[in-house]
């Protein structure tokens, strides 16, 4: 996640690593110690500050956090060398999961979708785009309570006027009665609601899309998709207009990518570009720039205005890309290919949520400690992914989960060779997951979850096995200790 320049952008809940470079993952720094005395003392002094003017003591008072939040001073500081390359950001966000839940989302709003078309001029599937990218069309709406992270953020660290601000206005929004108290939770930044506004956005761009009397962004799904609406045409949306294409460059040709630099699609005609299955350049944008966000060799786009509204909802031009490619994607309500045309510059693509979600489910299954299998990349999974690629002897170890990884940890098929080769040298039919239980931790697990009186074989040390109503899996914890967990079923 990034912060995006004052109050008018929206930002990300989940990981946006937006370089394309990709290396190994830093540790996060531990949480700060911060003094309790000196927040409050903070606070006091905000109370009275210009910034606050317009928010009330009682409204101030009863949602004081007792207490500083230190993990958002950690995320605030938290740069991770990890970072995605495009085809892992995209592959990660637009999945033929989400394409369907985007259709399904479609047709079941309809009827509110054609008239926020109809009064903001903004095309359906590409507010449905952002909601889809946003928060997984609601499913994901953050959980950190804003009032103790944007206070935290307001009297400690970096960037403390920004979050004052931010904080004073997330109050304002529960003191006009907009949102209840107890749904003010989003990301560690502030941004919440079903797509994501930060509270400064909301008091700009909210509306009240069902008629109740309130902007309520985190319950009311015409009143999210309306603002978003509302917050695309304020940025210039033209409507009519498509976001771009993805286009095919004639041989030899060469181009700096730059977006911003706008010809007309006589000019990009004349250059020789083309639609990516070769088709004209059709002639319904008024002026369109080149961006190829992996190089010459990768996939190319012309963008328009369209495009650039997306980019200004948060600064990432591979976010607007994802933006555009699932409302394309739901346009077309297909989701049997979610690729482009022209494939990525690698031997080794992303990998779907799906498949996130098996890789997890392998690693706790090997023994390795990453939480919870929700399908998102995050820290632990990729320091397991190069405790295994060590194990392994894969060089580098660099905790990327690709589709090369994918095939060696299930063993599902032959893995794919590029140009470079691949390092990932293991058979299809291969057992990785299943190592034999010598140390007394296996032996351990496999008597305690025997069946009593039973004549079947013990059960593998490393996958979860029952007894009763009881399963346990064994752990290697990053500092190689091994212990033995306890899962109950239905828990």
């Amino acid at each position: 996640m990034r912060l995006t320049p004052v109050s008018t952008l929206s930002l990300l809940s989940f990981a946006v690593g937006l370089s394309f470079a990709s290396s190994a993952q830093a540790a996060k720094p531990p949480a700060p110690n911060l003094s309790n005395s000196e927040f409050q003392q903070c606070l006091d002094g905000l109370k009275n500050s210009s910034k606050f003017r317009g928010v009330d003591s009682f409204t101030f008072n009863n949602y004081r956090p007792s207490e500083p939040d230190p993990s958002v001073i950690q995320s605030l500081n938290y740069q991770p060398e990890f970072q995605k390359d495009v085809w892992d950001y995209l592959s990660s966000l637009v999945d033929k999961e989400r394409v369907e839940d985007g259709i399904r989302a479609k047709h079941q709003w309809s009827d509110t979708l054609r008239k926020i078309e109809s009064r903001y001029g903004v095309k359906a599937e590409h507010v449905l785009g952002v909601w889809g990218v946003e928060s997984n069309f609601g499913q994901t709406l953050g959980k950190k309570p804003l009032f103790e992270s944007l206070a935290t953020l307001s009297c400690f660290d970096r960037r403390q006027s920004y979050f004052q601000g931010e904080y004073a206005n997330a109050l304002k929004i529960v003191q006009k009665g907009d949102i209840a108290p107890s749904d003010m939770t989003g990301s560690w930044a502030g941004a919440f609601g079903q797509t994501q506004f930060m509270p400064s956005t909301f008091l700009e761009l909210a509306v009240d899309f069902d008629g109740d009397g309130r902007r309520d962004l985190v319950n009311s799904v015409p009143d999210a998709l309306a603002s978003t609406a509302n917050f695309l045409d304020n940025r210039g949306y033209r409507t009519g207009e498509p976001w771009g294409y993805e286009v095919k460059l004639p041989s030899g040709f060469w181009a700096a990518s730059n977006r911003k630099d706008k010809k007309s699609m006589s000019h990009w005609r004349n250059q020789g570009l083309t639609l990516a299955n070769g088709s004209p350049l059709p002639y319904d944008l008024n002026s369109a720039g080149l961006m190829l966000p992996a190089g010459k060799d990768g996939p190319a786009f012309l963008v328009g205005k369209n495009f650039d509204t997306f980019y200004s909802y948060n600064a990432s031009e591979n976010y607007a890309l994802a933006i555009a490619h699932l409302s394309d994607l739901i346009t077309r309500e297909d989701s049997s290919k979610t690729d482009f045309m022209t494939a990525w510059p690698t031997d080794d693509p992303g990998i779907s949520r799906q498949q996130a979600k098996d890789i997890q489910q392998a690693l706790l299954d090997a023994g390795y400690d990453i939480g919870d299998v929700d399908g998102i990349i995050g820290d632990n999974t990729r320091t397991a992914i190069q405790q295994y690629q060590t194990s392994k002897g894969i060089s580098p170890a660099d905790g990327r989960a690709g589709q090369n990884f994918y095939r060696a940890i299930i063993g599902n098929s032959t893995p794919n060779r590029g140009q470079s080769g691949n390092q990932y040298q293991q058979p299809s039919n291969s057992q990785p997951l299943n190592p034999a239980p010598a140390d007394r931790m296996g032996q351990l697990i496999q008597q305690q979850t025997s069946t009593p009186n039973s004549n079947s074989t013990q059960p593998s040390a490393t996958q979860p096995s029952t007894s009763g109503n009881t399963r346990y899996r064994r752990v290697t914890d990053a500092d190689g200790a091994v212990k033995l967990i306890r899962i109950d079923e239905g828990s």
